[in-house]
């Protein structure tokens, strides 16, 4: 008889610190899983098996959605349905990116950081496409044929690249520099969605009288923003988790509340602006030029390929970093509590104070040559022998997704 073996599960003292996640004790992978271990650990209760559904299964819905949207909607022949077409890829897209980093990022330390980087390039993208549908359905009536309306793809587009590298560099100063480290991130994904959304802030918010577009897409789009909101409220606050430690390892931890909200608002955000291609195309129309095939696949094709190289160019300087296999000086782990609620007892002690982060900055190989916070940090104790998890020495970058 067949019989399948599950992977074993580990507590946070069982594994090296770049795998320790906020107020989360229990539910760790090995940090060296093979592939198979990876897709079989999804079908079993560990601290990132409700993060793979959450994203894998609506990754299915929004499939789902396109594909009976294209019986409807001429995706080849009408120009006018090409920034949806383009918005609905990326929305496919960035679900399933999430669900695979998710599911192989404990393969090896490298690994975690090139998955990760791949879903930060996948959500710069969804950026992307948001703005394609914005620009080309949810203009304010007074704002079409716009300054703002003729650049607001392209400078989006840049946006994309800023957001990528923002995020995938944020994962390198996370252990020396946890707060610098939160803050790089989440500005990178707050600056895109600020810019995005200033068509529909205006339009919901601050417009007034006749040319502010109030129809039946608005209350989807006030649902998106309120979900919109609580998701970075999830991403930054890294509550329950952090007020009870060990309570919510399985399921309820912040990052799961985050997929889900993030999908429920891109539901919403999909529906009002499907509201706003079908009851605007007439006026449009006639208001607008049609996309061209060039500023519309050009621009997403240039995007693609510029976020491509950007991760390639972060995933080098991972496997090439200078001082990379010298920070981690244990490959075995020393028991020590997580702080006060819940922060991982790492991220007590480090100071990143101005010439730190000059250091690192501007010549990040020369701080670590001079022995940077992280050589003098306290590594966690030799778990019990039967459960004693050996890695390979790694770079101290970013515990956290």
């Amino acid at each position: 008889m067949l019989t399948i073996k599950l992977p074993q599960i580990f507590r946070v003292h069982q594994v090296p610190r770049i795998f320790w996640e906020d107020g989360i004790i229990s539910g760790y992978r090995h940090p060296k899983s093979s592939a198979l271990d990876c897709i079989l650990s999804s079908f079993q209760m560990t601290n990132e098996t409700v993060n793979i559904w959450t994203h894998f299964l609506p990754t299915w819905y929004f499939v789902w959605r396109f594909l009976v949207l294209s019986s409807s909607l001429d995706f080849c022949r009408d120009a006018y349905n090409w920034p949806f077409l383009v918005y609905m890829l990326l929305v496919c897209l960035y679900p399933f990116t999430s669900s695979c980093a998710h599911t192989f990022s404990t393969m090896s330390t490298h690994a975690r950081h090139i998955c990760y980087f791949f879903d930060y390039g996948a959500l710069s993208l969804y950026s992307l496409g948001c703005a394609f549908t914005y620009g080309a359905y949810a203009m304010p009536d007074r704002w079409v044929n716009s300054t703002l309306h003729h650049y607001f793809v392209p400078m989006a587009a840049f946006n994309s690249f800023i957001c990528t590298s923002l995020s995938c560099y944020s994962r390198f100063p996370e252990l020396e520099c946890p707060r610098l480290s939160k803050v790089l991130r989440t500005t990178a994904f707050v600056y895109p969605f600020v810019y995005d959304n200033i068509p529909l802030f205006y339009r919901l918010l601050f417009c007034v009288g006749d040319g502010c577009t109030w129809n039946d897409a608005t209350a989807g789009y006030f649902y998106h923003l309120f979900f919109a909101l609580l998701t970075g409220f999830l991403f930054a606050s890294h509550l329950p988790e952090r007020l009870a430690p060990g309570r919510f390892d399985y399921i309820g931890h912040s990052h799961q509340l985050f997929h889900i909200c993030a999908v429920v608002g891109t539901h919403f955000q999909l529906e009002a602006v499907l509201s706003d291609v079908r009851s605007r195309q007439a006026w449009l129309s006639t208001q607008a030029p049609a996309p061209a095939f060039s500023a519309t696949f050009g621009t997403v094709s240039l995007a693609l390929l510029g976020n491509l190289l950007i991760i390639g160019g972060f995933t080098v300087a991972l496997l090439r970093w200078p001082g990379g296999s010298s920070i981690l000086q244990s490959t075995h782990l020393r028991h020590r509590q997580p702080g006060p609620a819940g922060e991982p007892a790492h991220h007590r002690g480090f100071h990143c104070g101005p010439a730190t982060l000059a250091g690192w900055l501007l010549h990040p190989a020369e701080h670590r040559a001079r022995g940077g916070p992280s050589q003098g940090a306290v590594m966690p104790t030799h778990p019990p022998p039967e459960t004693a998890v050996t890695c390979p020495r790694r770079s101290p970058l970013s515990p956290h997704r």
